[in-house]
């Protein structure tokens, strides 16, 4: 075994993305239990609704940057982060609109702190290791 097919084999096997959308939902679902727990059922499933609405558009995203295309060019790459923004955004004031007209009783401060819970767990992504983030952007481990 050569030492790059052995760094392969010992690093985590789960992407980077997907870590830091797990981040993002352990995050909402401890603010969540916060909540339920300070506050009661309604502020709890208020915040969990919150952190879905961050954590869905989001992997929305992650989806569209990581599914193979039929052109791996650059110009396709961006093509796909751009629609892919703007899908996530349109998800994103979905996600709020269907929360704010259908969710009764729904406790609004809640919310928003689950959806802000969810947003700060990007910044992890951050905070990976550079050869994490580096197999992300090229597709390839070159170690």
């Amino acid at each position: 075994m050569t030492g790059q097919e052995e760094r392969r084999t010992t690093s985590s096997s789960v992407h980077p993305i997907v870590k830091v959308l797990l981040i993002q939902l352990g995050l909402g679902m401890v603010v969540a239990m916060l909540f339920w727990g300070t506050n009661g059922p309604v502020s709890g499933y208020s915040a969990l609704l919150g952190a879905a609405i961050c954590v869905v558009p989001n992997a929305f995203l992650a989806l569209r940057l990581t599914v193979p295309r039929r052109d791996p060019g650059a110009r396709s790459l961006v093509r796909a982060a751009y629609v892919g923004e703007l899908c996530k955004l349109a998800l994103t004031v979905i996600g709020f609109i269907v929360a704010f007209s259908l969710v009764r009783p729904l406790a609004v401060g809640a919310l928003f702190a689950g959806f802000i819970a969810g947003q700060l767990g990007t910044f992890a992504g951050l905070l990976m290791k550079t050869d994490d983030v580096d197999t992300v952007v090229t597709g390839t481990d070159e170690r």
